[in-house]
């Protein structure tokens, strides 16, 4: 049977990824070390309450969601697709204005926040 350590850890985990976050932007949100979080989502290291907090409101999920074990992963809020149409437009028009060595970073820099 796993601990409520790692019933939370479990959940502030896949809250974590449903937002597409790494545990290195996470840490950098809350402000503590990634291996920190990395602790808090094996269940090796209970957040405080002070620390709970600042994960919930990084992750836009409520303290209650994080504790509810029989519920379903934390899934991400909803996106604006309209928005999201409209900034990839825009993308895709800039891009088609630059060199093959700019888009070349461009990509690299996209690759570094996606993985």
């Amino acid at each position: 049977m796993r601990t409520i350590k790692q019933q939370l850890g479990t959940k502030i985990k896949e809250a974590r990824k449903a937002r597409r976050l790494s545990q290195e932007q996470l840490a950098e949100k809350i402000d503590i070390e990634s291996k920190h979080v990395s602790r808090i989502e094996v269940g090796t290291s209970y957040p405080s309450l002070q620390r709970l907090e600042k994960i919930a409101l990084a992750l836009n999920v409520s303290i209650k969601d994080l504790f509810d074990f029989t519920a379903s992963p934390v899934k991400a809020p909803a996106r604006d697709d309209s928005k999201r149409k409209s900034l990839t437009k825009n993308i895709e028009k800039m891009l088609k204005k630059v060199d093959e060595k700019t888009l070349s970073m461009i990509y690299k820099i996209i690759q570094s926040v996606t993985d």
